[in-house]
């Protein structure tokens, strides 16, 4: 099947992007490059599970890790994957047509 390019590469990423822990990680970083250590104490997370997500982030090119004496500090590769995170936020905390009493699912949409 041919797909349109990028979809594949789009589908991996949500794969990765799937995953809560990840999400929280890649929150806490969207704002500031942050150390295995900080993360690890805002998340409540061990610290091999904090590694192993970074690990696959660093592998997913959605994280960068950068040196500074013996701390490694991890931030976003790229604010487009910030962005992607927010609107997907924002969107899971949108009502829904069937939170809405007045739409009836089996009745079509119409526009008035």
């Amino acid at each position: 099947m041919d797909t349109e390019p990028g979809l594949a590469e789009a589908a991996e990423l949500f794969k990765v992007l799937g995953n809560a822990s990840r999400l929280t990680i890649l929150r806490i970083i969207g704002d500031d490059s942050s150390t295995v250590g900080a993360l690890v104490a805002a998340t409540g997370m061990s610290q091999p599970l904090v590694s192993q997500h970074l690990r696959t982030l660093r592998h997913a090119g959605l994280v960068t890790a950068s040196r500074s004496g013996k701390e490694i500090g991890y931030r976003l590769a790229d604010l487009h994957v910030a962005h992607v995170i927010a609107d997907a936020v924002t969107h899971a905390q949108e009502p829904t047509l069937s939170d809405d009493p007045d739409i009836h699912l089996d009745t079509p949409l119409t526009r008035e």
